[in-house]
């Protein structure tokens, strides 16, 4: 029977009675937290009553069924009990066989948000190109603001130049929400019309996000966005952070960025402050 431990808590535990019984031996406190790691290790490696005996570190190498691992990664979150690094670790473990059940959790519209997330950053550190289509479907109708959508996002990046096909197949279909996203990992590789001129119309119809879409046009590396670009730079409504990034997009693309004065701008006055 799974039980939903908070090894957290049992870790503080050992933690609290560990520093009460060797306090004399550190000279402060510093060099008592310096300790925590190897503390850790002996926790792991100690065995536990709670446990029935087992070592913490062992507890989770006994199970190797993908369903049960991942199962009981969803009734931790359900139980709202932290999930702990070591179960995280024989899913990882297992690694392969847990895949598609990790997959599987992602298309549950009863799982927690919470089981999600973990289960996208389980299959980035695994390395997963599974749920590559999951995920730009994810991002075809998706909202403006949307972590699970955003964290799908930085593993399709990771994933490679493999997405790059299928991400120009959906762009012409997705929202505006999605084609921003999209663009964001398209505008890595340059030569796409469609994107060129998607990051362009985005650049010219957002004042407001310019430095974000100037980004993207300098790394697109096409000098048909010079004229844009610069005459954006000439704006005396544009502050100071977005001139530098208008200014980094031109030099980019060769062209020369306009000398501005900024003495007046209060976020160029408030970055020199920091200085």
């Amino acid at each position: 029977m799974r039980k939903c431990i908070d090894f957290d808590q049992r870790f503080a535990d050992y933690t609290s009675k560990w520093m009460q019984e060797h306090q004399k031996e550190y000279r402060n406190f510093d060099a008592m937290e310096a300790d925590m790691p190897r503390v850790y290790m002996t926790f792991l490696n100690t065995p536990a009553r709670w446990l029935d005996g087992i070592t913490p570190g062992a507890y989770f190498t006994q199970f190797e069924d993908p369903k049960d691992l991942v199962d009981w990664l969803c009734e931790y979150c359900d139980k709202e009990v932290p999930v702990p690094d070591l179960l995280l670790d024989q899913i990882q473990a297992v690694g392969k066989p847990c895949e598609k059940r990790l997959v599987a959790l992602l298309k549950d519209e009863e799982a927690s948000e919470e089981a999600k997330m973990i289960a996208i950053g389980l299959l980035r550190e695994m390395e997963s190109t599974l749920p590559k289509m999951l995920y730009i479907s994810w991002q075809m109708d998706r909202p403006q603001k949307d972590d699970l959508c955003d964290n799908a996002l930085e593993s399709l990046s990771e994933m490679g130049h493999g997405v790059v096909q299928p991400l120009l197949e959906a762009l012409p279909k997705a929202n505006e929400a999605g084609q921003e996203a999209m663009l964001d990992i398209l505008a890595n590789y340059p030569g796409n019309e469609q994107v060129f001129q998607l990051a362009l119309r985005l650049f010219r119809e957002n004042p407001t996000r310019r430095a974000l879409f100037a980004s993207y046009l300098g790394k697109l590396g096409d000098d048909r966005a010079l004229p844009d670009l610069l005459k954006a730079a000439n704006d005396d409504r544009v502050g100071y952070i977005d001139f530098i990034e208008i200014r980094n997009a031109i030099e980019m693309l060769d062209g020369i960025a306009p000398e501005r004065d900024f003495d007046d701008d209060p976020e160029y006055n408030a970055l020199n402050g920091m200085q």
